[in-house]
């Protein structure tokens, strides 16, 4: 298994991944949504807005990850972990797990204090999150299930501070992912 950044040359590969991976657990019509999701992020998102990461094998992206920029009030560097995909099947090896675990590394390397996500606490929980108060971090919108917004901290601090409310970039600017 090969842990690497993504390339534009593996753009359609990567739309075609979520797409097929959100059909199988979720049904067509969210399978669409991330699709669509993966395309705008892809294609709008300013680069120092935007990092993914694939893991391949035998030259076949098998999963995904993308971490977006989140502002807030303070000049504090977070960013979003959202969407993660694996390959039906491929899952419940680990991969999903060692892909984040090595993006949440390259973003350290770069600086990144904060890193979120709204998923699973469960799943999440295993690479490092916790689960985050409405009243550190307000999420961008109002959540349809509040226990799944989570973070950690990558510079040993804490998330004990109010932060205010967060601000995504354009391409999650919808309630519908919320």
């Amino acid at each position: 298994m090969m842990f690497s950044a993504y390339s534009e040359s593996g753009r359609q590969e990567i739309e075609a991944l979520f797409i097929r991976t959100f059909s199988d657990s979720e049904g067509q019509s969210e399978g669409k949504l991330i699709g669509y999701l993966v395309h705008e992020l892809m294609s709008g998102a300013e680069a120092d807005d935007l990092f993914g990461f694939i893991a391949t094998e035998q030259e076949q992206i098998v999963g995904c990850i993308f971490f977006t920029r989140l502002s807030f009030g303070s000049p504090i560097k977070a960013f979003m972990l959202s969407p993660v995909a694996v390959d039906t099947d491929h899952q419940g090896k680990g991969i999903g797990q060692k892909l984040i675990d090595f993006g949440i590394k390259r973003l350290r390397e770069l600086g990144v204090e904060l890193v979120f996500t709204y998923g699973d606490p469960s799943y999440y929980s295993k690479v490092g999150f916790e689960h985050v108060s409405q009243e550190i971090a307000e999420a961008p919108f109002k959540l349809s299930y509040p226990e799944g917004w989570l973070g950690q901290s990558l510079d040993g601090g804490s998330l004990e501070l109010p932060l205010g409310q967060a601000c995504c970039i354009e391409a999650f600017n919808d309630p519908r992912y919320w």
